[in-house]
């Protein structure tokens, strides 16, 4: 992976999470998050009871339980905005989860060693 101040690092870092997600691999997608990671989705408080996850293993958590209730899911990249100055990365991709497409979007907060410590799903 690029590190952050290089110009691919937006597309490459976008393109390496859908491919994880489409092998249905979260620890990969783990991989690229801080120990103390917060993470906010309004799914996630449908499978766990709490939309704001704190920490790594909440995380994992959250997604082995959502992956085991997933029959299929595909995700494509659409389009990534990244701001530098505040390391955010926003991955704005197409969701099929089964019959089911949607739109989806999610913005990525890093540190300066190219860990996300947010996302916002």
């Amino acid at each position: 992976m690029p590190p952050l101040t290089s110009p691919d690092f937006p597309s490459a870092f976008a393109a390496q999470w859908i491919a994880n997600w489409n092998a249905r691999d979260a620890e990969a997608v783990l991989a690229h998050f801080a120990d103390d990671c917060v993470f906010e989705s309004p799914i996630a408080q449908t499978i766990t009871g709490e939309a704001k996850l704190i920490g790594k293993d909440k995380l994992r958590a959250y997604w082995q339980a959502a992956l085991a209730r997933i029959p299929s899911l595909h995700f494509t990249l659409d389009d990534v905005a990244w701001d530098a100055a505040r390391r955010t990365l926003a991955v704005m991709y197409t969701s099929r989860v089964a019959d089911r497409v949607t739109a989806c979007s999610e913005l990525m907060t890093f540190d300066v060693q190219g860990l996300q410590t947010r996302g916002l799903a």
